[in-house]
C-alpha cells in the first residue's frame, strides 16, 4: 500500500471513530500510522485531523457544555498544551507508546465490566483541571488530548451529552492550540501540505457518518463504545510499541 493510501485509510477510520465518540482520532490513526510514518509526522497529522474532526463535529453534532464544568478543563489543557510540545522532541516515543497503550488495555475493561463503580465526587474543580494538564500535555505530544479528561468524565458519571459537550469543546480548544503552536514552531512544513490534504479529504465523509451514528445511542451504549474504543486503541498502540522496544 502507499504511503498516501495508508494516511487515507488511517484518517478514514478515525474519522469515523472520533465522529462517533467526540474524541479518539490521534489514537486510531496513529495505531495505524505508527507503522509507515516518522512520530514527528504522524503526530502533526493527527492533530491537524482532530482538529478538522472537531470542526466537523461543531457543526454536525451540536452540544452546549455547562461552562463552569468545561472551564477547569479547558484552563489546564491550556497549561499542558506547551509542555507537550516542548516534550515531544525529547520524549522516548516507543516508551511512551506501550505505556499508554497498557495503561488503556488494563483500566478500560475493568471500567466496562463494572458498571456499578462509584463516580467520583471529590476533588471538585482542581481535580478537572488536572484532567485537563494531563490532556493538554497530551495533546502536544500527539494530540491525545482526549484519552484522559475522557476517563475522567467516565468516571465522574457525566451522562452521553455531558460528556459528549465537554469532551468536544475541549479537544476543539487544545487541537486548535496545539496546531497553532506547530505552525509557529516550523513543525509543518510545505512538504506536509500533500498528506494535509488527504488527511482533511479522508475523514470528512466518514467524520459525518459517525456523528449520525451518534445521535442513535443510548447512555449505557455510548459507554460502552467509548471504553471499547479506548481498549481497542490500547491493543493496537501497545502492539505497535511493543517490537521496537523488544529490539532493544
Amino acid at each position: 500500500m502507499s504511503l498516501f493510501l495508508w494516511v487515507a485509510a488511517g484518517a478514514a477510520a478515525a474519522g469515523f471513530v472520533q465522529g462517533l465518540s467526540g474524541f479518539a482520532f490521534s489514537m486510531v490513526s496513529l495505531s495505524i500510522w505508527a507503522w509507515v510514518l516518522d512520530p514527528q509526522l504522524g503526530a502533526v497529522l493527527a492533530i491537524f485531523g482532530g482538529w478538522v474532526g472537531q470542526v466537523i463535529a461543531a457543526f454536525t453534532v451540536r452540544r452546549s457544555a455547562d461552562r463552569r464544568v468545561l472551564w477547569p478543563f479547558v484552563l489546564g489543557g491550556l497549561c499542558g498544551v506547551p509542555l507537550g510540545l516542548w516534550l515531544l522532541p525529547r520524549l522516548d516515543v516507543t516508551a511512551f507508546k506501550a505505556v499508554l497503550g497498557l495503561v488503556l488495555v488494563v483500566w478500560c475493561p475493568v471500567m466496562l465490566v463494572s458498571a456499578r463503580l462509584p463516580r467520583v465526587r471529590r476533588g471538585g474543580r482542581p481535580a478537572d483541571a488536572l484532567a485537563g494538564a494531563v490532556g493538554g500535555v497530551m495533546g502536544g505530544i500527539g494530540g491525545l488530548s482526549g484519552v484522559v479528561p475522557t476517563l475522567w468524565c467516565t468516571l465522574r458519571g457525566y451522562e452521553r451529552d455531558a460528556q459528549r459537550a465537554v469532551i468536544q469543546n475541549f479537544n476543539l480548544a487544545m487541537l486548535s492550540v496545539a496546531l497553532a503552536l506547530h505552525v509557529a514552531a516550523g513543525h509543518v512544513t510545505t512538504a506536509m501540505l500533500p498528506l494535509l490534504a488527504i488527511v482533511a479529504a479522508a475523514v470528512l465523509v466518514p467524520a459525518l457518518l459517525g456523528a449520525r451514528l451518534y445521535i442513535g445511542l443510548s447512555d449505557a451504549a455510548f459507554r460502552r463504545v467509548v471504553l471499547g474504543l479506548l481498549t481497542a486503541s490500547g491493543v493496537a498502540i501497545l502492539a505497535s510499541a511493543l517490537p521496537a522496544l523488544l529490539q532493544r
